[in-house]
């Protein structure tokens, strides 16, 4: 988590939401590095989670990651919770719960919906109260 943390921070750095992302394969190696890059990319899709996920298949020379982890900051949304499934990651660990759009616990639970094509296993809370911070203090400053 706490390389999720430092990726995180280099999204507010470009007053971009500042949530990172890592993905780690089966030996425990980060395979995978990604942040929020919406508003410096202009890209409904620079989510971190899909910059990682993406990354990591680059890194393994295929799109099925059944043997990593990817580790966020904050609860994926639900176009990322579907990129989870899309790309068959064997586990999600998040810090924050997302209150206003998680998908994976809070507001949805995608991940572990039985119409769902796979069902990463899933941790939460780590390092919650940091990954908090991060996000009120982000907000704290743009009010």
């Amino acid at each position: 988590m706490g390389q999720a943390l430092a990726e995180a921070a280099l999204a507010g750095a470009h007053d971009d939401v500042p949530v990172g992302a890592v993905v780690i394969d089966g030996t425990g190696a980060v395979i995978g590095r990604g942040h929020n890059r919406r508003e410096v990319d202009a890209d409904p899709l620079g989510h971190a989670e899909l910059m990682a996920i993406s990354s990591a298949a680059s890194a393994k020379g295929r799109w099925r990651l059944d043997d990593c982890t990817l580790v966020v900051t904050l609860e994926p949304c639900a176009m990322c919770a579907g990129a989870l499934v899309g790309s068959r990651i064997a586990r999600v660990v998040f810090g924050a719960y997302d209150d206003k759009a998680g998908a994976v616990g809070s507001v949805w639970d995608l991940l572990r919906d039985r119409a769902a094509l796979h069902h990463p296993a899933v941790r939460s809370g780590v390092r919650a109260e940091e990954c908090r911070d991060l996000l009120r203090d982000f907000f704290a400053a743009r009010r």
